[in-house]
């Protein structure tokens, strides 16, 4: 067992499929770990040289599992401060672009575009359950991240394509987690309010949840442990928490407690979440998926309370209607104006927050380590997304009805 696991988790592994895919370095490059400064070469050889331990702003620098933590003010005892990203040539264009592309199915553009645009164009009924499993399923991913603390493949060997979340630890792939959540919570519920053909459903989910999953090995940010431990993960929440869908349906609608449970819950959580000794944005980003869903829980209580929830209208399954060049151009104007109400809103809210709590504080704006506290990050990023889910759960379809565009 063990020897599975540790092929599995090997990052030649990795690296073996990059090069399968058309993805191989192309000239001698250097990395950090904390162990030291390691120079790749294209034969594939690796020499590692150690540094001293180092103090950054008077503090010892904090050493974990994670190979990919990054110190900026480091020195070296050979004096080398930067150590330049990978170089790499792509001889597939095709497959780099469609992993490229499906990476992004697990970012934040995709979640403030795809996930809204269900609502705007099909039935926010979807787009609310949709939300529900997606929060639980990313936190609970996140979070153990951070427990477990298991390092992303170490690069060389592995090509790093991505760079944002090279501090983040690896395992489980929470693109993994969310792409699986996603896709096979949409076909389980679009069966009981749409007529379609099952099985195409079900080869659409499999194939792009795959897509995903191999994104993440392409880019080499997961080991394949970590992908099939998030595909896991998550198709155990769905299966677990599928009976009770209804029932956190109707309690959320209709309860008078409702809006106070889906604020407070996720801002306890948001506050809560595990510490680490260096800076990580696992944290922002788990809060920015607690805000979303915070935000359309309210508006969809709200929506029920007034009674215009913009849901499809029964006998359930419905057949939608043909997609027609009048039906496409108003798809895409809703997408536009809905797109750039959601940009608004973040822009607005983030900058007006941001600053209301780095005054309270004493903190300056541009100071990113200040940013980055606990007590500005967390409240900044909520109270911003959490204005976004209102405002895509109430106000938007509403405009959407006022320029004639539902």
């Amino acid at each position: 067992m063990w020897t599975v696991i540790s092929y599995l988790q090997s990052p030649e592994l990795v690296a073996g499929f990059q090069r399968f895919c058309g993805l191989v370095p192309t000239e001698t490059c250097s990395y950090t770990t904390q162990n030291g400064l390691v120079n790749g070469f294209k034969d594939g050889s690796v020499k590692t040289r150690r540094r001293k331990a180092e103090h950054v702003n008077g503090t010892a620098a904090s050493h974990d599992s994670n190979s990919n933590y990054k110190i900026d003010s480091l020195q070296f005892d050979d004096k080398i401060k930067e150590s330049p990203r990978s170089r790499y040539e792509v001889k597939n264009w095709i497959l780099y672009v469609l992993f490229v592309a499906s990476a992004m199915l697990g970012h934040e553009v995709f979640y403030i575009t795809c996930l809204p645009c269900i609502h705007w164009n099909l039935d926010s009924f979807l787009c609310r359950r949709l939300v529900n499993v997606w929060v639980v399923v990313m936190y609970i991913g996140q979070a153990m991240k951070d427990i477990l603390k298991l390092p992303r493949p170490p690069s060389p060997p592995v090509v790093k394509l991505e760079t944002r979340v090279d501090a983040e630890y690896g395992l489980p792939s929470t693109h993994a987690m969310a792409a699986t959540a996603i896709f096979f919570t949409l076909l389980l519920s679009a069966q009981e309010r749409v007529k379609f053909q099952f099985e195409l459903g079900l080869l659409v989910a499999v194939v792009l949840s795959a897509l995903v999953c191999l994104s993440r090995l392409y880019t080499g940010m997961h080991s394949a442990l970590d992908v099939i431990c998030g595909v896991l993960i998550s198709a155990g929440i769905v299966i677990v928490s599928y009976p009770f869908w209804e029932t956190f349906d109707l309690l959320q609608l209709n309860s008078p407690f409702s809006p106070i449970v889906a604020l407070v819950l996720p801002l306890f959580l948001g506050y809560k979440y595990p510490e680490l000794e260096h800076y990580s944005t696992t944290r922002g980003d788990t809060t920015i998926i607690l805000g979303c869903a915070a935000g359309s829980s309210v508006g969809y209580w709200v929506n029920e309370r007034v009674g215009l929830t913009f849901e499809l209208v029964g006998p359930f399954p419905v057949t939608l209607p043909p997609l027609t060049a009048t039906a496409f151009g108003l798809g895409v104007a809703r997408f536009l104006v809905g797109v750039l109400m959601l940009v608004l809103t973040r822009q607005v809210f983030r900058w007006a927050s941001l600053r209301a709590l780095c005054w309270v504080y004493g903190a300056s704006v541009s100071d990113i380590n200040a940013r980055r506290r606990k007590e500005i990050e967390v409240p900044y990023k909520f109270i911003t997304y959490t204005t976004i889910g209102l405002v895509n759960s109430m106000l938007v379809s509403r405009v959407f009805v006022l320029m004639g565009l539902l």
